[in-house]
């Protein structure tokens, strides 16, 4: 047996515990930058995850990151979507923007660099991250590590792939419908959604769809995902929206004694679609194991999600779509081409073109309506558990649309997201999916619990909780950069 690579080794420890190797002076950032550049070289031909490479920008940077950050020298990757970087190619999967150079820093990445963290490339998403699964036709689809026929879900699948994979350890996100959530429990990865505006979206955004719109990331660990919540969280001048404060760093939760929570829990689809029966033998384990540690589970089925407020969510995406392609015709000075939008997207974009201000903003009433009744639901329970997702990861390939059939990518992809991911986007309630489960072929399904909002606490609490009962930082797809976790985990004490 060879030794493994010191790449190999890092890959199998999460970014808390590169940046603690860095603080120790065992190794530099520039290390870190220049093995994670090894793992994205060895499997980005078979995984397509990154299209934008930054390597010069990246270590550049390393040289000049103080070891004393937070997050110092952890390599990461930031999604092609929303978060922008100055003097970077900004696409958002779209043929429409190929050509498209951003001018300034998001707050996001401001943030994300002063905590420490070297960003060395950009990763794949879907055209304006409409649809869950990353197949975009301007970059190629994305393949999941755990079986490279299919796909990673999205979004934020490029992302998703990248840290599965062990390429990073961490790996920006945002969410509109599910985009963190759901490439989490396609990859085994864990994914929270935070508090609206819990994230700043400026300066670009202030608003981003009422609010539907958030920005993280997709970790392996949770301490990942909360030490990297506390290094962004907090709003920016001038943002739209408050939000209730945190009592202490998110970190700080990951620990803590959860308490004996009341647990909500349904197998069933709001619209009565069967799940795919490996998603709900996840969720029986789950809630199994949410008894064993003590919980209270009870069953609860979603209230509200009636076909009005389904019909409004359909009216809320379509004119997103319409606000998009205006947005971008603004900012680039022209209309797109024929050739350069996707079938779906432009189906979307001239569906989106019949919605009307009025309907818009009585879409958003109804969704409102819709999310006081969700706030009047969770009074009674601490979290609400289903799978995350109702079917399993697609082959690459069946969530796409053609020009004949514009509208066959959505309609393949809603029997795989029959949870509903969306309502925590449309109440702004913090939600995360959680890797506790594989099947029998070895593919990771993950389960989702829905908190009250402003409550990313209890979250961290029951997912640090949940690590700790059934770890899963040692389960490393067939397509890896790692060597095995315990190997790495000598050298991390």
């Amino acid at each position: 047996m060879t030794a493994a690579t010191p790449g190999a080794e890092m890959a199998a420890l999460d970014a808390v515990a590169q940046a603690e190797l860095v603080r120790r002076g065992e190794v530099s950032p520039g290390e870190l930058v220049e093995w994670a550049i090894e793992r994205i070289e060895k499997l980005n031909p078979t995984l397509n995850a990154v299209i934008m490479p930054m390597y010069e920008q990246a270590l550049a940077a390393a040289a000049a990151t103080p070891s004393t950050r937070s997050l110092a020298g952890v390599p990461y990757l930031v999604k092609d979507l929303i978060a922008e970087i100055a003097g970077v190619p900004f696409s958002e999967g779209s043929r429409f923007l190929r050509a498209n150079v951003s001018h300034d820093d998001s707050e996001l990445i401001i943030r994300l660099r002063r905590a420490g963290l070297v960003i060395v490339g950009k990763t794949n998403t879907p055209e304006f991250g409409m649809v869950p699964t990353c197949e975009p036709l301007l970059h190629g689809p994305t393949r999941n590590p755990w079986d490279t026929a299919r796909s990673t879900s999205g979004s934020s699948g490029g992302s998703a792939a990248a840290v599965a994979s062990r390429m990073v350890p961490m790996a920006h996100g945002n969410d509109l419908g599910g985009s963190l959530r759901y490439p989490a429990s396609a990859c085994g990865l864990f994914g929270l959604k935070p508090t609206r505006a819990r994230n700043p979206l400026g300066p670009g955004y202030g608003d981003a769809l009422s609010g539907w719109a958030c920005e993280h990331a997709l970790t392996w660990s949770v301490r990942d995902s909360a030490a990297l919540l506390d290094a962004t969280a907090g709003p920016a001048l001038g943002d739209p929206y408050g939000l209730p404060r945190r009592i202490r760093p998110f970190a700080a939760e990951v620990g803590r004694d959860p308490g004996r929570l009341h647990i909500g829990y349904t197998a069933r689809t709001p619209e009565g679609i069967p799940a795919h029966p490996d998603c709900v033998a996840a969720l029986d384990d789950a809630v199994g194991l949410c008894a064993s540690l003590g919980h209270e589970l009870v069953e609860a089925d979603l209230p509200g999600l009636t076909p009005d407020v389904g019909a409004a969510i359909g009216s809320v995406f379509c004119a997103a779509t319409a606000w998009i392609i205006r947005y971008w015709t603004r900012r680039l000075g022209r209309q797109p081409t024929d050739d350069e939008l996707e079938p779906l997207t432009r189906a979307y974009w001239e569906m989106g073109q019949q919605v009307t201000a009025a309907d818009y903003l009585l879409a958003i009433e109804d969704c409102q309506a819709f999310a006081r009744g969700i706030a009047r639901f969770l009074t009674s329970i601490d979290v609400w558990l289903t799978p995350t997702m109702s079917g399993l990861p697609a082959p690459i390939g069946e969530i796409t649309s053609t020009a004949d059939e514009p509208l066959r990518a959505l309609q393949r992809a809603g029997p795989t997201v029959a949870y509903a991911g969306v309502v925590a986007n449309i109440t702004g309630n913090p939600a995360m999916s959680v890797p506790l489960s594989q099947n029998a072929s070895g593919l990771p399904v993950g389960v989702h619990f829905l908190g009250r909002y402003g409550a990313e606490a209890t979250l961290f609490r029951l997912a640090g909780q949940l690590e700790r009962a059934r770890p899963w930082s040692a389960r490393m797809p067939p397509a890896t950069a790692a060597c095995p976790a315990h190997e790495a985990a000598s050298r991390a004490e």
